[in-house]
């Protein structure tokens, strides 16, 4: 897999990925390039200078630096249950969440917030690739994705583990008046379908964002944000 930009083989560097070869432009010669080199240095990797044409063939917005890594490497539920950042589970779901952008946002919000993992499904998600590597700025490396056959079967094994599950829609509780204490879990869907309607049947409940203006959506990404940082706000209070 090729992924490109400043941060995003910053971090996958420092994080400790697998990678094969880092190729920085010719033209780079700050002291980002440098406190790079220094890296690859370090962690003996293979880093080769190369003009711009070769990097723009690899990927048209690089920033000056690309880097060929191994696959994503996916967890399983049990690195995500087991990977508890606080006292208490804090686990995100996506329902058919294709867009990378909002894939890569959502990573970055979930690692800047102590979320312990994401679970996403095999055939209705977006998977792992350059664009979700580089809209999460480096956060991927940090953060564990169990990509499952059955979000369903996944969210009734959550519940016997005493982790209470919420679906995030607009027909909801006003999760400003919602206890999100203990151990959660929430579903967010895709912004055309929502979360799925069996998926929300089997919730322990829905919660939702109050509108006050005169658009009733937000973007998926912004809208897991505030779900995310008022539980957050809660588990700290």
């Amino acid at each position: 897999m090729i992924i490109s930009g400043k941060n995003s083989v910053y971090e996958a560097i420092n994080s400790g990925k697998t990678i094969n070869k880092v190729m920085i432009s010719k033209n780079c010669n700050d002291d980002f390039s440098k406190k790079i080199v220094m890296l690859c240095r370090e962690k003996k990797i293979r880093f080769d200078f190369v003009d711009k044409f070769t990097l723009e063939k690899l990927s048209a917005h690089n920033q000056g630096y690309v880097a060929e890594i191994t696959d994503f490497n996916y967890s399983s539920l049990e690195d995500i249950l087991n990977n508890k950042k606080g006292e208490n589970n804090f686990i995100v779901i996506l329902d058919n969440i294709q867009d990378p952008h909002n894939f890569g946002s959502i990573i970055r919000v979930c690692e800047c917030s102590g979320v312990d993992g994401i679970i996403i499904e095999n055939r209705r998600s977006c998977n792992v690739n350059e664009t979700v590597f580089k809209t999460s700025c480096g956060a991927i490396n940090y953060v564990k994705i169990a990509k499952v056959t059955n979000i369903n079967d996944v969210i009734k094994k959550l519940q016997e583990q005493n982790i209470w599950v919420y679906a995030c829609e607009a027909d909801g509780e006003n999760i400003f008046e919602s206890n999100l204490k203990g151990n959660i879990a929430i579903v967010v869907g895709s912004e055309g379908e929502g979360v799925g309607k069996l998926t929300k049947k089997i919730c322990d409940g829905v919660l939702s964002l109050p509108m006050f203006g005169n658009v009733n959506s937000l973007n998926v990404s912004t809208a897991t944000s505030a779900v995310v940082y008022e539980i957050l706000r809660q588990r700290n209070n």
